[in-house]
């Protein structure tokens, strides 16, 4: 499996992003100490990984600290080993997700796009970890329910709602 993973870090006024090597990580913790080392200052660190044009798993660290996971999809820990060092200890599916997705569809009823939403998917974790930085959960998760829409189209979508899209993009075109 291929994958691509954004280091995206604020500091006390701006956002960074850089690259960052997951060969061989052994764990989540292996994975969490290597963002905090990408800017050890920093008050916001997000890890986005992408895999296999299918997957995109977020990580977040405030301070370095509190460790909070979401996964577009829980199949990512059944189909490869850093899915399942990313998501192996998330539950299934909460519940909370289940009923925000239920509650955007009822207030969606008149929207078409909503058949064409990929019904299989399973996110898995936190949804509402970007909500303080512009990204309320039920619009990750529609995000990630769009048919046809790329893990990297995710990330570049996300970046921008949260005001580092200049820097994720710049990272891609490096």
């Amino acid at each position: 499996m291929s994958h691509f993973a954004a280091a995206v870090t604020r500091g006390s006024k701006s956002w960074a992003a850089a690259e960052l090597d997951l060969t061989g990580v052994a764990d989540v913790e292996e994975i969490t100490e290597r963002l905090r080392d990408t800017d050890p200052d920093a008050t916001v660190s997000l890890l986005f990984v992408e895999s296999d044009d299918a997957y995109l798993v977020i990580l977040r660290l405030d301070d370095g600290e509190d460790l909070r996971i979401f996964g577009s999809d829980s199949v990512f820990a059944a189909e490869s080993r850093l899915g399942a060092i990313l998501l192996g200890d998330i539950e299934e599916q909460l519940p909370e997700i289940a009923d925000e997705e239920v509650d955007d569809t009822d207030e969606d009823e008149d929207e078409d796009e909503r058949p064409s939403a990929e019904p299989d998917i399973e996110p898995v974790g936190d949804p509402e970890l970007l909500a303080d930085l512009g990204l309320p959960g039920g619009r990750l998760l529609e995000l990630c329910a769009q048919e046809g829409m790329l893990p990297a189209d995710l990330t570049a979508e996300i970046c921008q709602a949260i005001g580092a899209g200049d820097e994720i993009e710049e990272l891609r075109e490096a």
